[in-house]
């Protein structure tokens, strides 16, 4: 029995050598060739929704009400946040007391002002006085004789000034109850504040607090967008832009998987002065399956007219599993890694931008765990 266990591992263990073998085999050295096909480059860019806000804070206080978890949806006017507004609703109720009370005084304000149109104070004859005189001796003899001849009185003066003191007790009260209700409008759009409304039909891309959290003025609650279209967005180098037009197709690859053309939609009017870069937006078919955050690969035209060949190396050359592009460059017996910049692809070809040039020798159908300096002479 153990005999036969023997020989069977003995012949496992040939079958994993020689495969093992067959994959050593697999990779070769090869040259760098050149063609004479044009030049394209790739733009790296992501998935965008076709449009998106943030909705933060507009009240300071504590988060009562969150609608919903990332990924659902709501339809335009629903509630998706709001923070505890039992501090303004006192503020409210005490505004309303301020109003009630200003109503009141412009009420008394008004009814004084009546009075003195139609029974002037200065010509009431129970409220003058005079010398112990009777007052009605005092309205026809001792008013009428100071008039005339101590000239220290004017009754028509005195009838402007009593006037104008009643109608600006009226003008007062209308100020005071304006205020409050001024007071009062401030409440209420900060009562508004203390929810957040979706804008339009969307979902939930991110939140960024939970309920219970003490929140700030501007701090952002959540992530909002539509994401029925969607766009890719990418920052075109300057020297392409002249290939760059409104509504001109360009072929992408979304997650190096989905191909697919998209259109460009928008243009930023202004460079990045910094990179060189012009931020361009592109709409995606309705039915393309792509989520925001994606990766994806657009496709240019190089404007620049040159005589040199371009640089092809084949799709296998290419590490697997790598986060950035790269291959293995042979030189003097030995290999490094070297990093590299894709352009289009033609079948089972590759161009290449920028890294290699035509002539050099690179490693074809590497291990995934190759690193610099493997060959396969030392495996």
């Amino acid at each position: 029995m153990r005999k036969g266990n023997c020989a069977a591992r003995l012949v496992i263990a040939f079958f994993c050598a020689v495969l093992s073998c067959s994959s050593l085999q697999a990779a070769e050295i090869v040259s760098v060739e050149t063609s004479n096909s044009r030049i394209q480059t790739v733009l790296g860019s992501s998935v965008i929704p076709y449009k998106e806000v943030t909705l933060s804070a507009q009240i300071p206080g504590v988060l009562k009400y969150f609608a919903g978890e990332v990924g659902s949806s709501y339809q335009q006017g629903a509630v998706l946040t709001q923070v505890d507004e039992a501090q303004l609703v006192a503020k409210r109720n005490a505004v309303l007391a301020q109003i009630q009370n200003a109503q009141s005084l412009l009420q008394s304000a008004q009814a004084q002002y009546q009075r003195e149109i139609i029974s002037p104070r200065s010509r009431d004859i129970g409220a003058m006085p005079g010398f112990g005189m009777p007052a009605m001796m005092d309205n026809f003899i001792t008013r009428p004789m100071a008039d005339m001849m101590l000239n220290n009185y004017d009754s028509d003066m005195g009838r402007y000034s009593d006037l104008v003191t009643s109608a600006s007790g009226v003008s007062q009260a209308r100020g005071s109850l304006q205020q409050a209700y001024s007071q009062l409008q401030e409440i209420d759009a900060a009562l508004l504040n203390a929810k957040g409304i979706a804008p339009f039909e969307g979902v939930i891309l991110q939140k960024m607090a939970e309920v219970g959290d003490t929140v700030q003025v501007g701090q952002p609650l959540l992530r909002y967008g539509f994401v029925k279209y969607k766009r890719l967005q990418a920052d075109v180098p300057a020297s392409l832009m002249s290939q760059v037009t409104m509504g001109m197709v360009v072929p992408v690859k979304i997650n190096r998987g989905v191909e697919t053309m998209a259109k460009v939609s928008q243009i930023y009017p202004v460079a990045d002065a910094e990179h060189h870069t012009v931020t361009v937006k592109f709409d995606l078919p309705v039915d393309v399956v792509a989520a925001p955050g994606m990766y994806a690969e657009i496709y240019l035209s190089n404007p620049q007219t040159t005589d040199e060949p371009v640089v092809m190396i084949p799709r296998t050359a290419l590490l697997s599993g790598r986060s950035l592009p790269s291959v293995l460059v042979v030189e003097n017996g030995s290999s490094s890694l070297r990093l590299v910049r894709l352009g289009a692809e033609y079948g089972n070809k590759v161009e290449i931008i920028s890294g290699l040039k035509p002539g050099m020798k690179i490693m074809d159908n590497p291990p995934s765990r190759a690193v610099s300096g493997w060959m396969p002479d030392a495996q």
